[in-house]
């Protein structure tokens, strides 16, 4: 069988595995967040922290209660990091240096898992386990989370004064007592989250990767012989546990530095499969969720075909140049074969490359720096547009869901209505939410790359110049803000400087969107239904497809044409 049609059943068998899960696994997600029962589990948790889990949040008191979360944790995987040689498991390791553990606890705390350091030869198992894992799924918690509420938003309403008065139906589940409607409690949400989705399923699939070839264990540094009379050390380690929630919770971050290509992580072929559909496995099922929460699932058909549509575009350009690249070595081995992993081949590597920076993972099996100049550049375009094909656990949808609001808003100018989304009016407020919120990661992607292209010193840590030297800049910045966490390489950035612009990039590309984003969950939760009529646009036909589809490429993308001009396209015509 030839590589392509190789490449192509492995595709059409990942669909077909999606398509699958999409109905079932989007039922449970709602179920999830709508179920009135708590396991006994969940109550004991609940009594040992204090929560009320019956106590409804209106959105500012769910963003502090995100932010707070989110702080600590940072403040405690900071001291993890700088503290790890005094503890259990250490293998020896030294305190991470300041700058860089102010780097990984950010980067690990707002999913994004952004590494300037080799993790075998840096941190110890104890800092991989009760440090880095455990922020990979309250991280992606956090995210499913925000998603939740404002689906929320969309779904709850509030009622007039009187009718709270009057009806004592009106359940505290559904709005707060004053008549203004909540969004839930987040440490529920979190909870929830993480014991009834982001464990089971990263159990379960530890196993199979184990059964796959993935080690688990606590070794530390094994020296080996290899064939040739030479000595090589092989650092083991729980790596399968970690390696499931990597990807399901579109974390990325890698046990070792070479990530996904090391065969402890990924042995087979078989296991790259199994990686790829993990980290598509919940962004794809969310949409089928948000049409259950809202009563309609044609709503949750719409967005997910808008994400099938680009992820397949994303996906056949980054394969096609790839496989057609033209050049005396490529044409002679029929493809782009450069910092490929021979275990998977040209197409293998594309697809999960396209997966995991549509999904804001950033987990790696190739170099990214080695992929053709169009290919290399699909990768920072599939980045820059929010990482909304399917997107991370949870930012996916809340990304979707604003472009959504922009698009039925552009449709309401063309025909002179107000705009509605789901029997929610977008007024001026809702509208300069979603507007701030697509400015913000452009904000810090150009404003950073233009910092770092014009001081001296960070264009010293280039190893490239030209055009290739500006994408990779432009890829950091590009992982750093939209919290994808990949890497470009040919560029150093374990310095100060780097550790703390692309750590800050990180804390506002994470939480300043989730700021906007409770503050829209909020006002639509505020408003009451508007009746649907004759002039009401419908966001589940293929129209409405067709235009989000536009207004993300073209709102999003040509943000970032200039930057892409000057980097990929300007080498690629070079």
């Amino acid at each position: 069988m030839s590589t392509g049609w190789a490449g192509f059943l492995f595709v059409v068998t990942l669909v077909a595995a999606l398509c699958l899960v999409y109905r079932p696994v989007g039922d449970y997600l709602a179920h999830v967040y709508t179920t009135p029962n708590d396991t006994r589990v969940e109550r004991a948790l609940y009594r040992v922290v204090g929560v009320d889990p019956r106590a409804e949040q209106r959105w500012g008191a769910y963003l502090r209660s995100v932010l707070a979360f989110s702080v600590v944790g940072i403040l405690f995987l900071y001291g993890f990091l700088r503290l790890q040689h005094h503890l259990l498991l250490s293998l020896g390791m030294p305190a991470m240096e300041q700058s860089q553990a102010f780097n990984t606890a950010i980067s690990f705390v707002t999913n994004t898992n952004w590494q300037s350091y080799s993790g075998e030869s840096t941190v110890g198992h104890l800092v991989q386990m009760a440090g880095l894992a455990v922020q990979n799924f309250v991280s992606a918690a956090v995210g499913m989370a925000v998603a939740v509420a404002l689906v929320r938003g969309f779904a709850r309403s509030s009622p007039g004064p009187k009718e709270v008065r009057k009806s004592s139906s009106f359940a505290p589940s559904e709005a707060s007592q004053d008549g203004i409607a909540s969004l839930g409690n987040f440490w529920v949400d979190v909870t929830r989250g993480t014991l009834r989705v982001l464990l089971p399923v990263s159990f379960v699939f530890a196993i199979v990767l184990v059964a796959g070839g993935a080690i688990q264990n606590l070794h530390g540094n094994r020296t080996f012989s290899t064939v040739v009379g030479g000595e090589q050390t092989i650092t083991g380690g729980p790596v399968a546990s970690q390696e499931v929630i990597k990807e399901l919770g579109t974390n990325g971050g890698g046990f070792y530095n070479a990530n996904s290509a090391h065969p402890f992580e990924n042995p087979t072929a078989w296991t790259n499969w199994i990686e790829i559909f993990l980290m598509l496995f919940i962004p794809f099922c969310m949409p089928r969720m948000f049409g259950k929460m809202v009563g309609n699932t044609r709503q949750g058909l719409a967005i997910v075909a808008v994400m099938a549509t680009l992820a397949i575009a994303s996906l056949a350009v980054n394969v096609g140049f790839q496989l057609a690249h033209h050049g005396t070595v490529p044409e002679a081995v029929t493809a782009a074969t450069e910092g490929t992993e021979s275990r998977f081949g040209v197409p293998q590597s594309a697809t999960f490359a396209t997966v995991t920076t549509l999904t804001s993972t950033g987990a790696v099996n190739s170099f990214h720096d080695s992929y053709t100049s169009i290919s290399g550049g699909t990768l920072i375009l599939n980045m820059a547009l929010g990482e909304i094909a399917p997107g991370g656990v949870g930012s996916g949808l809340y990304g979707m869901l604003i472009l959504a609001i922009v698009a039925v808003f552009v449709a309401g100018l063309m025909i002179g209505r107000t705009p509605e989304y789901l029997q929610k009016k977008i007024g001026t407020r809702e509208i300069k939410f979603a507007s701030l919120y697509l400015l913000a990661t452009p904000t810090l992607v150009l404003v950073g790359t233009a910092l770092a292209m014009g001081l001296p010193g960070e264009r010293a840590s280039m190893l490239n110049s030209g055009p290739h030297g500006l994408s990779e800049v432009l890829y950091a910045f590009t992982s750093a803000a939209n919290n994808n966490g990949s890497a470009f390489a040919g560029i150093s950035v374990n310095t100060t400087w780097y550790n703390t612009a692309l750590g800050l990039a990180m804390l506002f590309g994470r939480f300043l969107p989730i700021v906007l984003v409770l503050g829209l969950a909020g006002s639509l939760a505020a408003q009451r239904p508007v009746p649907v009529s004759a002039g009401t646009l419908p966001t589940h036909r293929p129209q409405f497809v067709g235009m989000l589809t536009g207004v993300a490429v073209i709102l999003v993308a040509l943000t970032y044409f200039p930057a892409l001009a000057l980097g990929p396209l300007a080498e690629g015509i070079h």
